[in-house]
Formats: C-alpha cells, structure tokens, sequence
C-alpha cells in the first residue's frame, strides 16, 4: 500500500502540525494534548496514530507522547516556517503593500521572529503625529535604537530629553534628516551629542524603512513599494525574539554608518 508523502503528513493537517510543534516543550499525557490544542480524543488520537506510524512521535511507557529522534528533526524544522507564515498572514496586506527592501535577507528569512505583532493605524487627521503607545513605550525603555529616513519636528527635542533621563539613545539619520535637524535645530543636536549616553550616526544611503528597538518594544515603519513613506501604520512587537531582530536590524546600519562626534 502506498503511503503519502510524509511531507503531507505533516503539512496537510493542522492537528498533526500543531501536535508536533507543541511536543517539542517535551512528553505529553493526552489529557494534556487536549487541553493545550483544545481537541478532543477522538479528533486527535487517529492523527497521534499516523504520526506513530510514520516514526515521529511515540508512547513512553508512563502512557505520555513524545517526538522521536526523527520527530524532533522535523518539528523543529518546520516551527520557524510556522511562525514566519503567522507572522506574514497576521497582517498579509500590510507585507503585500509595503517595500521590504530595506530588511537584509538574512533577518528576512527570520521574520517569524516578530512573533504576535499588531498593527498600530493612525487616523488620517494624525497622519503624521507618532501615536502616543509609541511614545508611552519609549519612555519605559532603558536602551533605545532608532533609524530614521523621515523628519519629524517633535523628534529633536523629544530623543534629547529621553537622554537627559538617563536612558540610552543611539540614532542613524540619514543625510536628508540630519542636515536638516543640524540647520533647525543646531542647539539641541550639539546638546544631544554632548551627552555621554547619547549616540548619533549618519548613514548616506536611503533607507526605506524607520525603527525603534529598546528592551521594552520593537517597531517597524515600512515605505510603500512607490517609494512613498507611510506615516499612518507600524507594527508593534513585544515579543524578546522581535527585541532580538530589532537589535540586530539596528546593527546591520550602524556598522554601515559614521558616527558623528561633534558638529
């Protein structure tokens, strides 16, 4: 008798992909089984079967389920897949209108990593306003990472008094942004850079994307695909693996970028 594709096996069905994925925190008793992934026996038995069958998950003796040394193998391939397609049908229409050009492949093929982010949406009358959970946030952070390809006049004073707090700040402009707060706002950029928890880097490129990462939250800012930026939407992540990716993104422009030490 011919036998599926042990690729449908684990794909085709939500139960035995979910089953899998959860047995990777370790044996479970089926009582447990049903109560984590809200299925009844008779639902989730014949898929505990087939998996059995196919050598990827077996009943130890204390009657608890377990992956095998091949079910570990596969389940932990197939969680990152699984997070990265929540990640993306989370907010599918935001991903399909935006440009993700700006994201290096490497943290791209992470982008599950992002984990329950939501979308934050502006109203239109305050397009152009940072909304206040993104200000709240800030304000509880410690440490924070921001890139910024667009101008806004709140930002100069605001990061300036986030420094004198005592939190840590560390900024990429790009040429655009920087000569312009260095024309408008001259003394409170030399004051910022004056502070020794303060950083300032210039990136020359474009970028087309804005962020903040802090140990607190992360947020992504993306252009649309015509190049256009889009002041009305971020998406907002809490989760320590989209902290992670934040810091990382961060990074990945400020080796590419110069530090300004003084005007």
């Amino acid at each position: 008798m011919k036998r599926d594709k042990l690729l449908s096996v684990v794909a085709l069905s939500e139960k035995r992909k979910n089953l899998l994925i959860y047995l990777l925190d370790g044996p479970k008793a089926l009582d447990e089984i049903k109560s984590s992934l809200k299925v009844t026996a008779t639902g989730v038995l014949p898929q505990i079967r087939i998996l059995q069958q196919r050598n990827l998950v077996f009943q130890r003796e204390d009657k608890k389920y377990a992956l095998t040394r091949l079910g570990t193998v596969v389940a932990t391939q197939l969680l990152p897949l699984v997070k990265t397609l929540e990640v993306i049908e989370r907010h599918e229409t935001f991903w399909e209108e935006h440009s993700t050009e700006a994201v290096p492949m490497p943290l791209l093929l992470r982008i599950g990593e992002l984990g329950n982010c939501e979308l934050v949406e502006n109203p239109p009358e305050h397009a152009y306003e940072p909304h206040r959970e993104f200000l709240e946030n800030l304000k509880k952070s410690k440490r924070v990472m921001g890139i910024s390809p667009v101008f806004h006049p709140i930002y100069p004073e605001f990061f300036l008094r986030l420094a004198q707090s005592g939190i840590e700040v560390s900024l990429i402009l790009t040429r655009r942004v920087f000569e312009r707060v260095k024309e408008e706002y001259a003394g409170t950029l030399n004051n910022f850079l004056n502070l020794k928890n303060a950083e300032m880097y210039l990136y020359e490129g474009d970028i087309t994307l804005a962020c903040v990462a802090t140990d607190v939250f992360f947020s992504l800012s993306l252009f649309y695909k015509n190049g256009t930026f889009d002041p009305h939407r971020d998406l907002i992540c809490h989760d320590k693996s989209a902290l992670r990716w934040g810091k990382e993104l961060f990074n990945y422009y400020r080796k590419r970028s110069i530090k300004i030490e003084a005007l």
